[in-house]
């Protein structure tokens, strides 16, 4: 089901809508004029809109994304990253929305945005997929499975994505990158992600199969579901960059191994084999047997890198939340 904000907001989103019909006459004028717009409830990072155009209920629906208001992290918000990658992945095997047309300028409505078609879907925060059959929450978890060994067989060279990142180094530049940002984001001391930060280095290397294109942030809800077990898009590719194959599926099976409390929600303390749900083991041996990849022999200190890229994600939301600039309603 499809939640939208109200409220003051409504008044900033007139005058966005205004700004934006004026662009799209020249930018995309096949898609129709709009005539509405409603931001949806979830997305803590970049607001994302429903966008209605007057070529009718269902061929007039689309998608704007754009960057936040207020002071922007370095590298953080990259619209225009997600726009290249989901329109070089158009009509593979990896499902994402058409993309319509991206700006670059932020004076059209006072950041970088683009639009895209609205796909159809459910989406999903509950991991344990509460009122599913055990048959129908196995046939998800493989179709997710399915979805990332099609990202990860693909040469991102023959996608016209050279230079999107690096061939090499993804790991040390990761451990770099989401320290500065955590301590961008940083509120107050905590000495458990001082000790991660000391640690890590000595733990992982960059002895990980595969190069390929990295989705950054592959969870149940940046996930379209269709007829309960069809994955109709992957969308919210923000921090998709270049690297090793194993990174997305180590960043899925270490939020599993959370908490059900968890601010995003893992299955952690839960019996997934009397739900249907594959153990950890399973799914990475899946992935191995559909990529024709080896189980990485760090597969443990991967886990630890994505338990540190959490705590620093969630880190930033909490600060946007504080400095008034959080995009969604539940950042705190």
């Amino acid at each position: 089901m499809t939640n939208f904000t109200t409220g003051p907001n409504k008044a900033h989103d007139a005058s966005l809508l205004s700004s934006l019909a004026e662009w799209l006459q020249t930018a995309a004028p096949q898609i129709g004029a709009p005539i509405n717009l409603d931001k949806f409830s979830s997305g803590q990072s970049n607001p994302t809109y429903q966008l209605q155009t007057d070529l009718g209920e269902q061929d007039g629906r689309f998608v704007l994304r754009t960057q936040p208001a207020g002071l922007l992290l370095k590298s953080a918000h990259a619209v225009d990253r997600e726009f290249r990658v989901m329109k070089a992945l158009d009509k593979t095997a990896v499902p994402v929305p058409e993309m319509i047309a991206a700006c670059d300028d932020p004076d059209v409505i006072g950041m970088k945005f683009f639009v895209m078609r609205e796909i159809e879907g459910d989406t999903l925060f509950d991991p344990a997929l509460a009122g599913y059959a055990g048959a129908d929450r196995h046939a998800l978890f493989h179709a997710k499975i399915d979805v990332l060994a099609a990202l990860a067989k693909l040469d991102p060279i023959a996608l016209g994505l050279e230079g999107f990142g690096k061939p090499s180094g993804y790991i040390d530049r990761q451990l770099g990158t989401w320290t500065r940002q955590y301590h961008a984001s940083e509120t107050e001391p905590i000495a458990a992600m001082d000790f991660l930060l000391a640690e890590l280095p000595n733990y992982i290397d960059e002895d990980v199969p595969g190069f390929c294109v990295i989705h950054g942030d592959f969870r149940l809800d940046n996930l379209l579901i269709r007829d309960q077990v069809k994955i109709a898009a992957l969308i919210d590719w923000e921090l998709s960059t270049l690297g090793p194959a194993f990174i997305d599926l180590s960043y899925w099976c270490a939020m599993l191994r959370m908490d059900a409390k968890w601010p995003i929600g893992g299955l952690g303390g839960i019996d997934r084999a009397s739900l249907g749900i594959p153990d950890e083991t399973a799914l990475v041996a899946a992935f191995c047997a559909k990529t024709c990849l080896e189980r990485p022999a760090n597969w443990d200190a991967l886990i630890a890198f994505q338990c540190f890229r959490f705590a620093a994600i969630l880190q930033g939301v909490l600060k946007r939340h504080l400095d008034g600039n959080a995009s969604a309603d539940n950042a705190a």
